[in-house]
């Protein structure tokens, strides 16, 4: 039974990677060219031409592929009968919407298979960028056909860290020079990527991010030797009926229990 579920996951694997490169190659045709671009939650998150041609692209063929599968997504409806579904597909068209009206290459699709509220397949393509993240439940992260690993703990190096200037005065002043704070980047996906690969030791996530904004990174930060966590240190669980988080940490093992830590005493 092991042996057909690792299977499935492989076979799924495959196909969201398929999926996400035809919708970030859909996506990329649009890029630079001034996409008509809308205002959604009251304003405050754009969506583009861009964001739905894609998502229509992935429904299409993922859900053709697997029609017993439920689905979320930021740029679909949500549909209740998700949660009676074992397993699911978890996307985002486009994470970093931003990034992309404005021209940043910083933007990646996003899709996840999850199964009894656990990511088994992941993919993060960034076409703009010409990078291809990948893991299944067992075997390594991947970047572009070679295996990506978390960093490792540098003595006396500053951490570096992805995290909003006010949540970085929540540390302690010792605490807080031990990081180093990087240039701002929008899409969390690739935030968590960037994580993954060993760009960047840890991320702190502000409070109401997405399930499709961190399903399918979790598992490739996850099978990179790293984690992403709830300040009670508890790893996420998905395809519930709130979709949104509180404020989370991932990072390499040396710098996320500090980062936890420092947040949850703040």
């Amino acid at each position: 039974m092991e042996q057909e579920t690792r299977q499935t996951f492989d076979d799924d694997l495959a196909l969201i990677r398929r999926a996400a490169r035809e919708a970030g190659d859909i996506a990329l045709g649009y890029f630079g060219r001034s996409p008509e671009v809308w205002w959604k939650n009251e304003g405050r998150s754009p969506v583009s031409a861009a964001d739905f041609a894609s998502n229509d692209r992935l429904q299409t063929l993922l859900l053709g592929s697997r029609p017993g599968y439920g689905w979320l997504s930021e740029e679909t409806d949500d549909d209740a009968g998700r949660l009676s579904r074992d397993t699911l597909f978890v996307v985002d068209p486009i994470d970093g919407t931003r990034a992309f009206i404005n021209g940043e290459k910083t933007w990646c699709v996003s899709v996840a298979v999850v199964h009894r509220g656990k990511p088994v397949a992941g993919v993060l393509y960034a076409p703009a960028l010409q990078e291809e993240f990948w893991a299944a439940a067992t075997g390594p992260a991947m970047k572009n056909g070679s295996e990506i690993s978390v960093s490792a703990e540098k003595p006396g190096e500053a951490r570096q860290i992805a995290v909003a200037e006010d949540m970085l005065g929540q540390f302690a002043p010792g605490f807080r020079q031990t990081l180093h704070r990087i240039r701002h980047v929008p899409s969390l996906a690739y935030r968590l990527a960037m994580v993954a690969d060993g760009r960047i030791d840890g991320t702190v996530v502000k409070r109401n991010s997405h399930e499709w904004d961190l399903a399918a990174a979790d598992i490739i930060l996850e099978r990179a030797g790293g984690r992403l966590v709830d300040l009670a240190g508890h790893r996420l669980v998905y395809n519930r009926q709130a979709v949104t988080q509180g404020v989370l940490c991932g990072g390499a093992e040396h710098v996320l229990e500090s980062l936890v830590a420092g947040l949850a005493s703040g």
